[in-house]
């Protein structure tokens, strides 16, 4: 007699992990697109590098790092960290979102909307990375708060759509 293969909460666990960061990763992909969009409409005056930038400029600087790192390596690291964060959190989102009852695009909108509070207020402020939000012009924090909402709303539905599948 064969023994039925059962899944543990750890493998179900690990695969919302994964399918949450693949869901984060591409979400950001829109997020970005819509950050760099909503920067060419700001005022001049306003129009000074996207966080990401500002935040891998500072994390290079605290390394001791900038004047060993070329511009192209900059911007590469940029990207880099800015996806690897958006599927960070989206892993963190898919470990969650099954419990809370409401539809994916609010649950995803809310996980953004939590994810700029707690990086523009919160640990990047705290760790001395990036002033906080609220230091910023207006403009610019209603362009970073629609991006987040971007890439909550696009990672609620992405999740959705692969943790439903079989």
């Amino acid at each position: 007699m064969r023994a039925v293969p059962s899944t543990s909460s750890s493998d179900f666990s690990f695969r919302r992990l994964l399918k949450g960061a693949a869901a984060g990763f591409v979400a950001t992909a829109p997020m970005s697109v819509s950050m760099l969009v909503g920067w060419t409409l700001l005022p001049r005056r306003e129009k000074y590098p996207l966080p990401p930038r500002l935040i891998t400029e500072e994390i290079t600087e605290q390394a001791g790092l900038e004047d060993r790192v070329s511009e192209n390596q900059l911007v590469g690291l940029t990207i880099f960290s800015h996806f690897g964060y958006g599927a960070l959190f989206g892993s963190l989102y898919a470990l969650f979102d099954h419990r809370l009852p409401m539809h994916s695009s609010l649950k995803g909108a809310f996980a953004g909307l939590a994810l700029w509070a707690g990086s523009y207020l919160g640990w990047l402020p705290a760790m001395g990375i990036l002033r906080s939000a609220t230091r910023h012009p207006w403009r610019r924090n209603l362009l970073m708060i629609l991006a987040h909402l971007v890439w909550g709303v696009t990672l609620g539905e992405i999740t959705r759509k692969l943790t439903t599948e079989n």
